[in-house]
């Protein structure tokens, strides 16, 4: 029986010492490192599982011990290295310390990604009192805002700031003399001298000039005596010599056509003129036939025409270089034909000095009195204010030949010599109809005494007739 106990201790320590080597040594003894195998091993043996089943057998109970086999010893070794070939180097110790571990790249943070249009209106959230974001879905309708004109367009200009501007440069003129006139010191002959000479200047005529110095010294010598008194004084004279011409032209609604004979000389824009006046009797209503008289250039019979266009007014022409006087003939049958209120014929520009010319002018109106003893109803002179004191000569001529009833003073803004209207009025007694300030139809208006005086002397438009 001990025997048998013997045989079974001696057969468990073989099968553990079988079963660590190929599972490894227990946790609390160290492993010996693998010995190399001995020379003498035989070739390669079965694999291990039947090795082991072979060493399993030689320790079959019931027999006695055999000793250590070489066979044995050489499969138990074979069985070892087949198995530590293949598998990493044995474990260590749970008592060393484990290698450290290599460091790992840490990851580059996500760049933030661009913020929708709504977080664009919405504050951030970390400000302090904003209020929680809300995203609305879609706005509610709202009607749409009448959009206001911009602050930069400006009002349209009134006729009193238009004449107050045009007639700038002859009012700063004027000014400007009295300023050097007028000092500190008393009023004297020398000084009523001056401003005599500074109102010839001005062209308002020698009669007008004297007669407002006499009224400026009336009682004042040895006064002093401020400029604005003077323009004050200047404009009160000015107004009373002009006041009995300022007349509108008259349109006399139970003459059907009213032909209206327009003349000058060359340059003074009766073209112009015709333009306007027709826009402004279209607008009243009435019927305007246009009669291109100017037959010498062929630029005043288009200019006639695109204003017939632009009003829807009918143009009457003939060929350039054609008689003028059968284009009046034709012109009056023409409106009566078609039932026009209003016929205005331009007429060629000529130098007052030029006898031929004047006696093709006085040939207009004869046929024409030939056709209608009456007409022409209205003669109009165009003066350039720009002329001078050439505007009296060309009154003295156009009025003998085609007798003159009215004057249009033309280009005011473009002189500072608009006192010639005074001594035109002065001399001549003609009626004034229209003045003109500018290139539009606007800036061509009838003439206002009151307007005119205070424009000219430079005041404001307190008490002005028109505004």
């Amino acid at each position: 029986m001990e025997q048998e106990d013997k045989r079974a201790g001696a057969s468990g320590a073989k099968i553990s010492s079988l079963f660590s080597r190929v599972f490894g040594a227990r946790k609390d003894e160290p492993i010996a490192p693998p010995q190399p195998p001995s020379a003498l091993d035989a070739p390669p043996s079965p694999p291990a599982v039947e090795a082991a089943s072979e060493g399993l057998a030689s320790v079959a109970p019931g027999g006695a011990e055999p000793g250590p086999s070489l066979s044995a010893a050489a499969a138990s070794s074979d069985l070892w290295a087949r198995l530590s070939a293949p598998t990493p180097p044995p474990r260590q110790s749970l008592d060393l310390e484990p290698a450290p571990a290599a460091p790992m790249d840490e990851p580059r943070p996500a760049e933030p990604a661009p913020p929708k249009w709504w977080e664009r209106l919405l504050p951030p959230s970390g400000a302090e009192g904003a209020p929680p974001p809300v995203l609305e879905t879609a706005p509610a309708p709202q009607q749409p805002a009448i959009a206001e004109p911009p602050a930069d367009v400006a009002a349209p200009k009134g006729w009193w700031t238009r004449l107050r501007q045009g007639l700038a440069r002859s009012s700063d003129s004027i000014g400007s003399g009295l300023k050097a006139i007028f000092t500190k010191r008393k009023l004297d002959a020398a000084m009523l001298d001056e401003l005599e000479e500074v109102l010839i200047r001005a062209d308002l005529g020698v009669a007008t000039a004297t007669h407002i110095a006499g009224l400026v010294g009336k009682g004042r010598y040895d006064k002093s005596i401020e400029v604005d008194e003077v323009k004050t004084i200047l404009a009160e004279e000015v107004e009373r010599v002009l006041a009995p011409y300022a007349r509108p032209l008259e349109i006399d609604p139970t003459i059907k056509p009213f032909v209206i004979l327009v003349v000058g000389v060359n340059g003074s824009g009766k073209t112009t003129t015709i333009g306007k006046l027709a826009a402004q009797f279209s607008h009243e209503g009435r019927k305007v036939l246009l009669a291109a008289g100017d037959t010498f250039r062929a630029a005043a019979i288009e200019q006639l025409r695109l204003w017939g266009d632009r009003l829807n007014c009918a143009v009457i022409a003939g060929n350039q270089g054609s008689d003028a006087s059968a284009l009046a003939f034709d012109a009056i049958h023409a409106a009566r034909d078609s039932g026009a209120d209003i016929l205005m014929m331009d007429t060629a520009g000529r130098l007052q000095n030029r006898a031929e010319l004047m006696a093709e002018l006085e040939k207009i109106v004869r046929v024409m009195k030939k056709v209608e003893p009456a007409a022409p109803h209205a003669v109009l002179l165009v003066l350039d204010a720009t002329v001078g004191q050439n505007a009296v000569s060309q009154t003295e001529i156009f009025s003998k030949v085609a007798g003159v009833t009215g004057l249009v003073m033309t280009k005011l803004d473009g002189t500072a010599r608009g006192g010639i209207l005074v001594a035109l009025a002065e001399k001549f007694k003609l009626p004034i109809h229209y003045v003109g300030v500018g290139e539009t139809a606007a800036d061509l208006a009838p003439f206002a005494a009151r307007d005119f005086a205070r424009a000219i002397a430079g005041l404001d438009e307190a008490d002005a007739a028109t505004h």
